[in-house]
C-alpha cells in the first residue's frame, strides 16, 4: 500500500541502473529517486570465447554472480552458435541473475541462502569428478575459484564510471540529508575518492546491499542505516521503508 514513509526523502542509487519497479515503489511512498552509476560494465571480447565456447561439454556446472555475466555469455555463445549441452548444470547468486538464466530458458540447480560469494563456497557441493566454470566480472574477487575450484572465464570488465560525478556531488549538495545506496564494494571506494573530499561522509546516509558492501563502508567508518538480509535493491528500499514507519 502507498504511503508517505518517505516524504522528503531523496534516494540516490549508484548501481548500472534502476529497475522500474523499484523507482516506481520510492515514489508510490513519498521519496525522490535519483540515479548516478559509479561503476559501468562492458563485456570483454578476447581469445578465451572460443577456447571456453567449443569446450563447454567439459564442464558440468556454469556459475553465474550477476545479470552482466549471464548476458555477455549469452552473446558469445549466440556469436558462436553455440548450443548448451542440456546435461550442464547451472549455479546462480541473486535473485535477478537466476531469473534472467531462466528466461533464457536456463533451469536454476543451486542457489546459495545468501547472496554472496563467501556463502555460496560454503554450500555449494558438486561430486569430486565434476569441473565448474566461473563467468566472472574482471573485478570479482577469487572466492568461488579458491572455494570450489572452478576454472575462471572473465566475460566482462567492470570500471569506474566518472560521467555523473559532478551531478551526484550537486545533487547531494541540494538535498537534506541523503541516502545514498550502494550495490558493490567498487562505488563504495569511488565514492570514497571522488566524492568525500567535498562532501564528508556524515552529511549523507547510506544503504547498502550485501555484507561485503557494509565492510567496504566500515573501511571509512560507515554504518549503513540499511542492510537488508534479502541482497536487492528492492529489499533495501522496503527495509527502509519499515524503519520510516517505526519513526
Amino acid at each position: 500500500m502507498p504511503s508517505n514513509a518517505l516524504l522528503g526523502k531523496t534516494i540516490i542509487i549508484t548501481g548500472s541502473s534502476v529497475v522500474q519497479s523499484v523507482q516506481q515503489l520510492i515514489e508510490q511512498h513519498g521519496g525522490k529517486v535519483y540515479n548516478y552509476p559509479l561503476i559501468e560494465t562492458a563485456e570483454i571480447v578476447s581469445d578465451e570465447d572460443s577456447i571456453y565456447t567449443a569446450n563447454l561439454d567439459s564442464y558440468q556446472w556454469l556459475i553465474f554472480t550477476s545479470q552482466n555475466a549471464v548476458t555477455s555469455f549469452i552473446n558469445k555463445c549466440e556469436r558462436s552458435r553455440i548450443k548448451i549441452p542440456s546435461s550442464i548444470k547451472v549455479a546462480a547468486v541473486g535473485e535477478k541473475t537466476a531469473t534472467l538464466l531462466q528466461q533464457h530458458g536456463y533451469s536454476i540447480h543451486f542457489m546459495p541462502t545468501v547472496y554472496s560469494a563467501d556463502v555460496f563456497v560454503k554450500e555449494f557441493v558438486m561430486d569430486p569428478t565434476e569441473r565448474a566454470l566461473f563467468l566472472r566480472g574482471s573485478m570479482a574477487k577469487s572466492t568461488i575459484h579458491d572455494g570450489t575450484g572452478a576454472d575462471e572465464w572473465t566475460v566482462y570488465e567492470t570500471r569506474p564510471c566518472t560521467t555523473y560525478l559532478q551531478e551526484l556531488e550537486q545533487c547531494i549538495l541540494e538535498h537534506e540529508e541523503p541516502i545514498v545506496i550502494f550495490a558493490s564494494p567498487s562505488a563504495v571506494d569511488i565514492y570514497a575518492e571522488h566524492i568525500v573530499p567535498n562532501v564528508d561522509w556524515r552529511y549523507v546516509k547510506f544503504g547498502s546491499i550485501g555484507h561485503v558492501t557494509t565492510s567496504a563502508l566500515a573501511k571509512y567508518g560507515v554504518e549503513p542505516i540499511v542492510q537488508p538480509k534479502i541482497y536487492t535493491m528492492q529489499a533495501v528500499i522496503e527495509q527502509l521503508i519499515l524503519e520510516e514507519q517505526k519513526k
